[in-house]
């Protein structure tokens, strides 16, 4: 009987099985209409690629991660934990390409000539942006069998000489500005709303930027770097205001505040605003200072005002950590300005603007590369970046301290700066680097670092006793060493390049070529 029941129960539930079967192939339309999500596209579109991609070149991180670099520019102390940026302690920079990894598809995906134009000339600036940050950090990198991987099954690519890295970052900016100029206006674009005359503008002054980057290689017969220089700065587009500024623009929308507003960002209490920032401010009496800094609460108990160039008081980045808890005791520092933190949209975050190019040509000029005058372009940086601040800045006494920078300050200021320009050209290189890392608090993340083991400028303070570069205590490192993970997966062609350049030895202390 038991047999008989099981039996039956068996066929039954066959039965069963197959019924569901048949159901389930003739409903198969109908389920897979009902798991289509309207919502979400079924097809990859280039502006979807190019709005990542841009995002991923301009956008920086936030909170802690935010105020890092500016720890190794020595613009901001840190008072949490000893920090290695703070005391020139380098380790390891990540060598990760997925940012750009599909940035070739923008223009497979285009839908007409011109919009291929557009996303092939993106997909050059960005990665001409990706293998420029890598090199500038690291020397040797693989760039010709770079993201190869898919297309040719180049799975360990070989490492680059820094001088062919240079070489092919220079002609894909000069292939994205050709591109972009038979291109036409592109969606995706949260920065420039896809105008091609904007991205002309950016890519070509990027590449000034590189050039002056390469000024310890001027007269290289491959590089060109001074005849690439002319020819770019008189015969393309490139910044002429603000308003062209490589930037975010900052929201109250969720993903948009800016990075150190005090929502949910519990490191508002660890920077202090550093003495390299604070002492040439206060010595040149230059009213940024009252838009970058709070006044010392122990000056202020003194009885000086907050528009008292005296009531503010920066901090030796370089004194041993265990001194900084002494300072925030005595309250005798000053902090950031309220603007940092008490707005959420803070002030646009720029990779690369108007000012600064303003002193790559005036640098340029200065180095008789052009027949530019120097301190024209000098004074254009110093008025572009008083601009930016106070066009940023609510006019209020909890954001100016009372020390508005209107448009006579700035013109009579600017006006000083010139009247008191050096003579000599590496003192106008000085002037200028110096009023280029001014002009760069909180902005630009590391190429004041790239400007100062370049040129020495500004002259940063260095403790011996407080350094963790402890082969060299008396220098601030030039380079990040190789992750671990080439190391494991591509060591061969990883040891071939440390032979290359640095006599095998991977050490923050060799110089790259680009400093040779």
């Amino acid at each position: 009987m038991q047999t008989n029941y099981t039996i039956m129960k068996i066929k039954s539930t066959w039965i069963t099985m197959a019924t569901l079967a048949l159901v389930s192939l003739s409903s198969c339309s109908k389920f897979d209409e009902i798991n289509t999500n309207p919502e979400t596209p079924e097809k990859v579109k280039s502006s979807m690629l190019a709005t990542r991609i841009i995002l991923n070149i301009s956008n920086q991180s936030s909170q802690k991660s935010f105020m890092q670099p500016y720890l190794l520019t020595k613009q901001i102390v840190w008072t949490e934990l000893v920090e290695g940026y703070q005391y020139n302690g380098l380790g390891t920079m990540d060598m990760s390409l997925t940012s750009i990894n599909d940035a070739h598809f923008m223009g497979k995906f285009a839908t007409s000539e011109a919009l291929k134009s557009s996303y092939d000339g993106l997909m050059h600036f960005a990665r001409a942006i990706k293998f420029y940050d890598l090199t500038m950090s690291l020397g040797d990198i693989p760039y010709s069998e770079a993201l190869q991987g898919e297309s040719e099954k180049v799975y360990f690519p070989k490492y680059d000489s820094q001088k062919d890295v240079f070489l092919g970052i220079l002609k894909e900016l000069d292939q994205a500005d050709q591109l972009f100029a038979a291109g036409t206006k592109f969606e995706g674009d949260p920065l420039y709303a896809g105008d091609v005359a904007k991205w002309r503008k950016l890519v070509n002054s990027f590449q000034l930027n590189v050039l002056i980057q390469l000024s310890k290689k001027a007269d290289d017969t491959d590089l060109k770097v001074k005849e690439r220089f002319a020819n770019v700065l008189a015969g393309k587009p490139i910044f002429t205001s603000n308003s062209d500024n490589f930037q975010l623009m900052r929201s109250d929308k969720s993903g948009q505040v800016y990075p150190f507003y005090k929502v949910g960002n519990n490191f508002v209490i660890y920077p202090m605003v550093s003495d390299e920032i604070i002492s040439p401010l206060k010595a040149l009496k230059d009213r940024r200072l009252f838009f970058y800094a709070n006044p010392a609460a122990a000056q202020l108990e003194k009885g000086l005002k907050p528009n008292n160039f005296d009531a503010y008081t920066g901090v030796d980045p370089s004194l041993p950590f265990e001194n900084l808890s002494g300072i925030a005791k005595s309250k005798d520092f000053s902090k950031l300005n309220d603007r940092y933190t008490e707005l959420v949209t803070g002030e646009p975050t720029q990779q690369y603007s108007y000012a600064h190019l303003c002193f790559v040509i005036a640098e340029a000029a200065s180095r008789g590369w052009v027949k530019e005058s120097a301190v024209d372009w000098y004074k254009k940086g110093i008025e572009a970046s008083m601009s930016f601040i106070a066009s940023n800045t609510p006019a209020t006494s909890q954001y100016t301290h009372d020390m508005p920078m209107d448009a006579t300050y700035i013109a009579n200021t600017t006006a000083q700066y010139g009247a008191t320009f050096p003579a000599n050209a590496e003192k106008q290189i000085e002037a200028i680097i110096n009023q280029k890392y001014l002009a760069s608090f909180l902005q630009a993340r590391i190429t004041p670092y790239y400007d100062y083991r370049r040129t020495g400028y500004p002259k940063w303070k260095i403790n011996p006793a407080s350094s963790l570069n402890a082969d060299a205590p008396t220098k601030i490192p030039v380079r990040w060493r190789y992750p671990s993970v080439e190391f494991q997966n591509n060591s061969a062609n990883l040891d071939e390049a440390l032979k290359r350049q640095f006599n095998g030895v991977d050490d923050i202390n060799n110089l790259i070529w680009i400093l040779k």
